[in-house]
């Protein structure tokens, strides 16, 4: 159960290798958080983030999990929470893609909405569903200010961040007065593995700094949290900019 300030005791990541995701629980596990369950697919870095963990204090478990195979995440999943009651699940895979591949190349436009939606959709309805019958916990889910309008540099990836965080907001609707809690968490631009090697946006973050947001919400019990703040007014901004107008900004 989590304690007198929300922190979770356990923690399920969906997304095992995300840098958000593991400075999330690293801060958790410096806080309250003494199980940790990092589903992603096998490989040496999952490997690694779990030993990285275990050095911290934490009982850490890896779990083979694809965001790609949602046939599978019924019975994946449902193991995970018969080993106990999970506090707080951290829906944190996607993938970037290359919007000038992609746009070419179909094939690899429809992998980044499946991870990014589909995969999201089903894993979270997953873990709502195991969630609401222990009764209890969060759901949090790693959106992005991409998804709040889509840029041409990126809207392919933008618009499969939109169709989760809409998606997670109807959860979240769904789910009030149960004892679940959901978060959405709209990062800008994170200076991570994903996005090595591309032009920095204005009001860049960190991991560390998301990781230290989604902390501060689930004490506060948010449900949208945008990393950095700022961010809320310059998206307002843009969203309502006229399309003529918005077409010609550098971004």
């Amino acid at each position: 159960m989590k304690d007198a300030f929300g922190m979770p005791q356990s923690l399920l990541v969906l997304g095992g290798t995300s840098e958000i995701a593991l400075a999330t629980a690293r801060r958790l596990i410096a806080r309250r958080t003494r199980a940790v369950w990092l589903a992603g697919r096998p490989s040496p870095a999952l490997d690694r983030a779990a030993e990285q963990l275990r050095t911290l204090g934490a009982d850490v478990h890896t779990v083979a999990f694809d965001a790609l195979d949602p046939e599978s995440h019924e019975t994946v999943l449902g193991k995970v929470f018969t080993e106990g009651d999970i506090d707080m699940v951290l829906l944190a895979f996607g993938v970037l893609g290359d919007q000038a591949t992609d746009e070419r190349e179909p094939v690899k436009a429809v992998r980044v909405a499946q991870t990014n939606y589909t995969g999201a959709v089903s894993a979270g309805l997953v873990s709502a569903r195991a969630l609401q019958t222990q009764g209890h916990g969060s759901l949090v889910v790693l959106s992005s200010v991409a998804g709040e309008r889509a840029r041409r540099s990126n809207f392919i990836y933008g618009s499969s961040k939109a169709g989760l965080d809409a998606f997670a907001q109807g959860l979240g609707d769904a789910l009030h007065g149960t004892g679940v809690h959901v978060m959405v968490v709209r990062p800008g631009f994170v200076r991570s593995r994903m996005t090595a090697g591309l032009e920095e946006a204005p009001l860049a973050t960190t991991p560390e700094a998301v990781a230290t947001a989604i902390e501060t919400g689930l004490r506060r019990r948010s449900e949208t949290v945008w990393v950095p703040g700022a961010l809320r007014v310059v998206m307002a901004a843009l969203r309502h900019a006229p399309r003529s107008v918005f077409r010609r900004l550098p971004i």
